[in-house]
């Protein structure tokens, strides 16, 4: 499928373009609009991360170098090296104003408030991480820069695969790093990380082990996101292994989160593949023991989703408290 059909795919599905970048409305975002407030994303009930003005974008929608399992996306037409894309003040006003765009019908909803829909359009958290791997974006630096200097800007998170080192090094040595750095994981050896993630890099493996390494000398927040796959990456063997790396690691925060069978992932995987949080819950508390350096500090049941933080952690877990 070429870009142009893919990009026609995806608008069908409420997402607005500038060029190959992307920006989506999410369900959380959604919701949050519509309760005014009540109802928001864990990542604001964590980390206060404002759900209402929330902007998840993607510079690099269609392209990662990593084809996971789990993926939702349609990993089978992704490349792994990107065109040029658009500088990001150019992107990310565009995606700006194909978001308000999307959101324009909230504004004759009776159910939401005036105020809300305003909060609604202002730009406070930005979320990298909607589709495909952010670090191919040869400008990321600049682009995480500019957001961070943007008016209203109050948070700004960026979820890797961990496939690009240099790209993270090169955000520490020019400033530019996010106020909170994800690192997916799925599992803690390489054979399983490789059947999991079908990595297309040469000297993947070791190239996420070099990510891994950075996050102690990386100045900001730090989480690793550990997807649980049932039957995939549960067994008691690869959670005690993945309790080492964890430890070895020493992220300031840990999640453990669901796989939720959707999207294309359901044509690679089978809906027991998806854990319950009952199941995600008691797996989590297996490997809480294993780990003396980490507490539990939250949880949101609905999500699917536990939160570890490290003891030592020299950062509050709420950014801004809401």
């Amino acid at each position: 499928m070429k870009v142009k059909e893919l990009v026609q795919d995806f608008e069908k599905k409420k997402y607005g373009f500038a060029k190959e970048a992307s920006i989506q409305v999410c369900e959380w975002n959604r919701d949050a609009i519509r309760t005014n407030g009540k109802e928001h994303c864990y990542k604001q009930d964590f980390y206060g991360a404002d759900t209402t003005s929330c902007h998840q974008i993607a510079p690099t929608t269609f392209w990662c170098n990593n084809a996971c399992v789990f993926c939702w996306r349609p990993k089978e037409y992704m490349g792994s090296k990107p065109p040029t894309l658009p500088k990001p003040k150019e992107m990310i006003e565009e995606l700006i104003k194909k978001r308000a765009k999307l959101l324009s019908g909230f504004k004759g909803n009776e159910k939401v408030k005036l105020s809300t829909f305003d909060k609604a359009l202002e730009q406070r958290h930005w979320a990298i991480s909607l589709s495909g791997e952010p670090t191919l974006y040869k400008q990321l630096p600049e682009l995480i820069s500019y957001l961070k200097k943007r008016k209203g800007t109050e948070t700004v998170f960026l979820v890797s695969n961990g496939q690009n080192p240099k790209m993270l090094l090169k955000l520490k040595e020019t400033k530019s790093l996010p106020t909170q750095l994800y690192i997916s994981m799925v599992a803690p050896e390489e054979k399983l990380y490789k059947s999991i993630t079908k990595n297309k890099e040469k000297n993947g493996w070791k190239k996420y082990l070099k990510s891994l390494a950075m996050l102690k000398l990386l100045p900001t927040r730090t989480v690793i996101r550990f997807t649980l796959i049932k039957g995939k990456n549960d067994g008691e063997k690869t959670l005690g292994q993945l309790a080492e790396v964890l430890e070895t690691v020493a992220a300031d925060f840990v999640e453990i989160k669901a796989y939720m069978w959707i999207g294309m992932s359901r044509k690679r995987l089978v809906e027991e593949n998806m854990p319950s949080f009952a199941y995600t819950k008691s797996t989590t508390k297996k490997l809480l023991k294993l780990m003396p350096s980490y507490k539990l500090e939250n949880q949101k049941e609905i999500s699917r989703i536990l939160l570890f933080k490290n003891k030592k952690s020299k950062y509050k877990t709420k950014i801004i408290d809401r």
